[in-house]
């Protein structure tokens, strides 16, 4: 260290900033203010740590801040990774640095790395150069950033990547999906993707134009971001339990970062283990996440995902319907040929079946016919005797039934005669009716004072009732 920076820990020198006076500040002599001090922190830091001298550091983020939308500085805190300090020892007094890129050095990084496909986030351990800086108003010591050791980062995303495949093909994971059965008419299509984009658009444009009924079921998911692995594991967990015939994970091109979702070990598991064939169609042609090398079939493209699906449905179509239609329509004429000949033949039996028949039968008329002519003289006489026989016997029947009836009713008329109220008057019988009419059968039927009439035969009688006695009973 320099003999200025040593004069910090010197007290027989008085540093600069330090009272001349030794009555001031309380008597004590060598009193720094605090700008004066950081002057010295400063002026130390500048000796070990020039602005000419750049330093490499590692560490693990602990928090990262983007500020693109508003100030376009990027603030990080990092952590040694060797001490566990990003995820044991976090907040307990671990080697903690704060690191600051400021808009020029950022917007530029920042492209750089999704170029390269890599999104910084907080557990990851990165390699960064840059200079030592005192930020005064806190009295922190941070750390200027000006580049970032980009091969690093990319070698450690492949090493966890083979990390990932090993660990799959271990668990029996990595093909397990390629074994799961497709079926031949795959036109049940469970589709996880985001609406709208071209990825999407592209991959139904497909199916739209191919002619055939396709029915697509769409779980709509965001395909970047922190977000998206969880999103599109579970969008086709849950077209596993729809009756689609095959799950389809589409998403457009670009950048590697922006594909970063599809390296995830939660959507490569949720593929792996999908009790239907997943396909994918991920990215431009030469991108290939995990996700493609764990699925059922891995497409270059959506288009192409799409082409594929039409391909076997084209397929299917032709073996079972196309060429057994051609085949059909070329042995129809000849079936027909046949038909209409056995058809002809037919008709020619038939009609000199029916010809024979009608033969038969109408020589079987005429026979009839003559023996009827024959025998119906010696009928009509016979049936004519017995009709003047019935004839003979129906005359004086009639006329016995008609006089026995006529008798009968003579007998009815006399019995009536005998009962009619007229005769009965004439014999000397009346009838008493009350002054409603209506005929008076005992002593109880009137009233003392009642107006009755008496009929006779030759005539009437009103009288009153003066006295009404009952006989008495024996």
């Amino acid at each position: 260290m320099s003999s200025r920076a040593h004069q910090l820990f010197d007290p027989e020198s008085p540093p600069a900033g330090a009272s001349a006076d030794p009555t001031e500040d309380g008597g004590h002599a060598n009193v720094l203010s605090i700008g004066g001090l950081y002057d010295e922190v400063e002026h130390a830091l500048a000796s070990v740590f020039p602005r000419s001298r750049h330093l490499w550091v590692r560490g693990e983020i602990q928090s990262l801040s983007d500020q693109t939308g508003r100030s376009g500085h990027c603030y990080l805190d990092l952590v040694d990774p060797d001490e566990g300090g990003g995820s044991v020892s976090r907040g307990r007094g671990a080697p903690a640095l704060k690191v600051k890129c400021w808009k020029g050095t950022w917007g530029p990084m920042k492209a750089e790395l999704r170029k390269a496909g890599i999104d910084l986030a907080e557990g990851m351990v990165v390699v960064l150069r840059g200079t030592i800086d005192l930020y005064r108003p806190k009295g922190e010591i941070g750390f200027i950033l000006t580049e970032l050791d980009v091969t690093a980062l990319l070698g450690r995303l492949a090493a966890q990547r083979a990390e990932l495949l090993r660990t799959l093909e271990s668990e029996g994971l990595l093909r397990r999906n390629a074994a799961v059965p497709v079926p031949d008419v795959a036109l049940r299509i469970g589709l996880v993707a985001s609406p709208g984009t071209e990825g999407y658009r592209d991959f139904l444009g497909q199916l739209t134009g191919s002619g055939f009924g396709f029915h697509v079921q769409v779980v709509p998911v965001t395909v970047q971001g922190g977000d998206a692995p969880m999103a599109v594991a579970a969008a086709v967990k849950t077209l596993c339990r729809t009756d689609c015939d095959v799950v389809i994970v589409v998403r457009g091109g670009g950048s590697k970062a922006d594909l970063a979702a599809f390296d995830a070990e939660v959507v490569a598991r949720a593929i792996a283990t999908a009790s239907k064939p997943v396909w994918t169609g991920i990215g431009h042609t030469g991108d290939e996440s995990v996700a493609d090398i764990v699925a059922n079939r891995a497409c270059i493209t959506p288009t192409e995902c799409g082409h594929q699906l039409v391909v076997r449905v084209g397929l299917w179509w032709e073996s079972h319907v196309g060429e057994p239609a051609i085949v059909l329509s070329r042995r129809v004429p000849g079936i027909l040929a046949d038909a209409q000949t056995k058809d002809s033949q037919a008709r020619g039996r038939l009609t000199r079946a029916a010809r024979s028949q009608l033969r038969v039968h109408r020589e079987r008329l005429v026979r009839q016919a003559k023996g009827i002519a024959r025998l119906a003289p010696e009928g009509l006489v016979v049936h004519a005797g017995k009709l003047r026989t019935h004839a003979a016997r129906l005359g004086p029947l009639t006329t016995v039934h008609l006089s026995r009836e006529t008798e009968r009713v003579r007998s009815w008329r006399r019995l009536l005669a005998a009962y009619d109220v007229e005769r009965q008057l004439e014999r000397g019988y009346t009838l008493t009716l009350d002054a409603a009419g209506q005929l008076v059968r005992n002593v109880a039927g009137v009233a003392v004072g009642e107006e009755i009439t008496t009929r006779f035969a030759d005539g009437t009688l009103r009288s009153r009732v003066e006295n009404a006695e009952k006989n008495e009973e024996r």
